[in-house]
């Protein structure tokens, strides 16, 4: 199964994380079904920008953004060009990534999920 390492997160996931997740499932259903509380106020719609996430090693393997996600993304806190919105990224088969999960969102308030 892929594997995705998490890198530190202050509060969200302060020791970093290894999971796994089977291939085709969103990086953010991964995060959450491993305990990991990304933020995700949309319910994973593709209609905010909560769930954003930097893939430092695997970008390339992943499917591209719809365009929706990149209209999304030019909103998002901290974009680079290895941004994406975890809710519409899959994870790839056989390819390990690594991400990161920014600092801040633009959310104003924390659901708590």
């Amino acid at each position: 199964m892929p594997r995705i390492r998490v890198l530190p997160h202050a509060e969200i996931c302060p020791q970093g994380a290894d999971i796994e997740g089977p291939e085709g499932m969103s990086i953010c259903d991964a995060l959450l079904r491993a305990g990991i509380p990304i933020e995700h106020a949309c319910e994973k719609a593709c209609a905010c920008t909560t769930c954003h996430v930097l893939v430092r090693e695997g970008y390339e393997a992943l499917g591209p953004a719809s365009d929706k996600e990149e209209d999304l993304l030019d909103k998002a806190w901290g974009l680079e060009p290895d941004s994406r919105l975890s809710c519409q990224a899959k994870i790839p088969k056989e390819t390990a990534l690594v991400i990161e999960i920014p600092k801040y969102t633009i959310n104003m308030v924390s659901e708590g999920h």
